[in-house]
């Protein structure tokens, strides 16, 4: 599908939606289901493209991975039975599957070779292979392992007493993983804590691993244990939709499952800060992942300022809390974003341009934006420049848009959200 026409009238979003799995769960779920030496079973999985290629790498090494749905059964020989794949692991448009593979293969006993499509080959991996270097790891790949292809010759590791320089849960993942099969005890410290799914999950699968104060510290050596996941409703995803409930008059949108861990909630203070009208339940939940129902109404919202330990908790919801600001009242300020430039696409011009042919009033900066608002925005032609979080910005803000939206590339929104087009017209009784 290269282009498709968005004219919707301006109806209430009325009802119940499930969100998908949460990506970053289900990336990580079969990360260490594929490490483990067992049967690991997962419910709740995001059957996107990114996590599908998760899959494929782990089927390469050996993995036997069957799925019904959004469950899967994987049964693996562990990490140190791993098999020398036969073919390069192609990772997609994934940098979640890229950055945490390597950091993964690097203490494995195998050989293999990283490489995705146009996108991941320019964006920037030595944040992940440097300090994998001086763990030891055998890394090599474009300008000094800077860019994929990257080949990885697994071996045995060193500890790491590592400061991160950028909040980044991708980095960071990356080394506790090398870690895992380090000899000797790793320390990562974080200045601003990032999304610690990997943390939760490694005490899932029996692993002790100690956090606290922007400390993170793992004894490698330590045997993973099989175990089930169910991964929550991604956050990220139910982020448009509530965006939508509460941009559009008269609405009342209810997102059950919603995963609520306390590092990804950022979006859920932002508009809290913004006076949206919204309930959270919090559910009870048998695993380390917290969860409830979100249920958002129509709003009038105000201008914010949105800056330091804040963005690494939403940073894939800014562009459409951008979105959010063209509707408020004021000037929201978004500071210390520089990380979306590095994303699937520079999202800090991408933001920008885009809403901007709609009539919004946005001025990049280095590290994030300025956006007056409200203001009214038109129909007009928007690029998804396949980044499916640009792509999503952009079919909600038709909802707002007096006239039709044509927005090229909508095909990329599978990676995160295979359903999102159909959810949307059920939002709107159609």
């Amino acid at each position: 599908m290269d282009k498709m026409t968005l004219n919707y009238p301006h109806v209430p979003l009325r009802g119940t939606l499930d969100v998908p799995g949460d990506k970053s769960i289900s990336h990580r779920a079969v990360m260490f289901g594929g490490i483990a030496k067992g049967r690991t079973t997962v419910s709740g999985f995001l059957p996107g493209e990114d996590c599908l290629r998760t899959i494929e790498c782990f089927r390469l090494l050996g993995a036997e991975i069957s799925r019904d749905g959004t469950d899967l059964v994987i049964d693996s020989p562990g990490i140190g039975s791993w098999k020398e794949p036969e073919d390069i692991l192609y990772t997609g448009n994934s940098g979640t599957t890229t950055r945490l593979m390597l950091g993964i293969l690097a203490g494995s006993g195998v050989h293999s070779v990283l490489a995705g499509d146009e996108s991941i080959a320019h964006r920037p991996m030595k944040r992940v292979t440097g300090p994998l270097r001086q763990m030891g790891a055998d890394i090599r790949g474009r300008e000094g392992a800077q860019y994929t292809p990257i080949s990885v010759l697994g071996g045995p590791l060193q500890p790491i007493d590592y400061e991160m320089p950028v909040a980044s849960a991708q980095v960071k993942s990356a080394i506790l993983f090398a870690s895992m099969r380090a000899d000797g005890t790793s320390v990562i410290r974080e200045k601003e804590v990032s999304r610690d799914h990997t943390e939760r999950m490694m005490r899932n699968f029996g692993m002790e691993v100690g956090t606290g104060n922007g400390v993170i510290t793992l004894r490698g050596g330590q045997d993973l244990v099989p175990a089930h996941v169910d991964v929550p409703g991604d956050i990220s995803s139910a982020a448009f939709f509530l965006a939508a409930g509460a941009m559009v008059a008269d609405s009342d949108v209810v997102l059950r499952n919603v995963g609520l861990n306390p590092t990804r909630t950022g979006m859920i203070d932002v508009l809290e800060e913004m006076g949206a009208d919204f309930t959270v339940d919090e559910a009870d939940s048998d695993d380390s992942e917290l969860r409830g129902t979100v249920t958002m109404r129509s709003s009038a919202l105000k201008a914010v300022e949105i800056g330091g330990e804040l963005i690494p908790r939403l940073i894939d919801e800014i562009p459409v809390i951008a979105l959010l600001a063209t509707q408020a009242s004021g000037t929201t300020v978004v500071r210390d974003a520089e990380e979306l430039r590095v994303k699937e696409t520079d999202r800090i011009a991408a933001v920008a341009e885009e809403l901007n042919k709609l009539g919004a009033d946005i001025t990049p900066t280095e590290d994030g934006m300025i956006i007056n608002g409200p203001t009214k925005l038109s129909g007009a032609v928007l690029d998804s420049r396949g980044d499916h979080r640009i792509g999503m910005m952009a079919a909600v803000a038709s909802l707002v848009t007096d006239g039709p939206l044509e927005l090229q590339g909508p095909g990329c929104i599978a990676i995160s959200y295979p359903e999102f087009f159909g959810h949307l017209e059920s939002l709107r009784g159609e």
